[in-house]
């Protein structure tokens, strides 16, 4: 199955989420299943991150978005898994600081977007302006209406500077995400995690719904795609993402920078080896006759 084409929303497409099955699993009947294909994804992921980071041309951008409990922290922690921390940042939105209020919308996901040659992770992002604060009223509409605009700008100011964006709405349903909160309840290491709010949230869930649907419609474009990762099965959510990050890095056909020095310099210099050495190298190697 061809994930990317698969759950991406076509530019100019509208999205039924109540339409779309949460529980889709593909023909896996199970995690045990579909984990040595998760692995062989990962292993792409890492070695084109690896690429990304040597190349340094590049940049990757990683929207998370969904409901509460729909596993963006998950989704991070396995992304992170599959890459070298060293070439990764994670940032999480939440209610704006005074500093971050005091300046435009973007302005606080501007400054944290991916330097060339790394990947960064929204756990949540500039989205949250056309979510929450158009559910709960907080700006008028003549204001979070313009955002889409400003968003597809932002995105293809991005894309300009060669910073490849994916964003991926996590879609669970309703019986799932109680169910989660539940889970949350009977495990006392996650206690932490339990907020009244992520219960009266559910409350919204139809205006939460049309909001979703009004971001994939208006901003999936083909320089920042976005896709809906049926995600009541955690492990074929992580397989759904990896597939797609994973293709989308290699549609890139990065290549290694060139050696900024004299490799057979350095050989000689510091190896003591020479070319006639390095030919009797390769002769005592039997997998290198035919090449010399």
């Amino acid at each position: 199955m061809n994930c990317f084409e698969a759950f991406q929303v076509k530019p100019g497409s509208k999205v039924q989420l109540d339409k779309i099955d949460a529980s889709f699993k593909d023909c896996y009947n199970n995690r045990e299943e579909a984990q040595p294909v998760i692995d062989k994804l990962d292993e792409r992921i890492r070695a084109q991150q690896y690429l990304m980071y040597a190349e340094h041309k590049r940049s990757l951008l990683i929207c998370l978005q969904g409901r509460d409990a729909s596993g963006k922290d998950g989704t991070i922690n396995h992304v992170l898994g599959a890459m070298n921390p060293q070439g990764c940042t994670v940032t999480s939105f939440k209610q704006p600081s005074k500093e971050e209020a005091a300046h435009d919308f973007l302005w606080r996901c501007h400054k944290v977007t991916p330097a060339q040659g790394h990947v960064a992770i929204f756990n949540r992002s500039h989205y949250e302006d056309v979510l929450i604060q158009r559910v709960h009223n907080m700006v008028p509409e003549s204001i979070w209406s313009k955002r889409y605009d400003h968003i597809n700008h932002f995105e293809q100011l991005l894309a300009d500077n060669k910073t490849l964006t994916l964003k991926f709405f996590l879609h669970i349903d309703a019986d799932e995400q109680l169910k989660r909160f539940k889970q949350r309840i009977d495990d006392p290491s996650k206690h932490w995690k339990i907020s009244e709010s992520d219960y009266t949230e559910a409350s919204y869930w139809d205006a939460y719904t049309q909001a979703f649907e009004d971001i994939l419609y208006k901003c999936s474009k083909p320089h920042a795609p976005w896709f809906v990762i049926p995600a009541n099965h955690k492990w074929f959510r992580n397989l759904a993402i990896a597939s797609i990050v994973a293709d989308a890095m290699e549609a890139l056909k990065m290549n290694f920078p060139k050696p900024s020095v004299d490799i057979n310099e350095i050989k000689r210099k510091y190896h003591k080896l020479d070319d006639l050495e390095e030919k009797k190298g390769l002769l005592d190697d039997p997998k290198e006759h035919k090449k010399i």
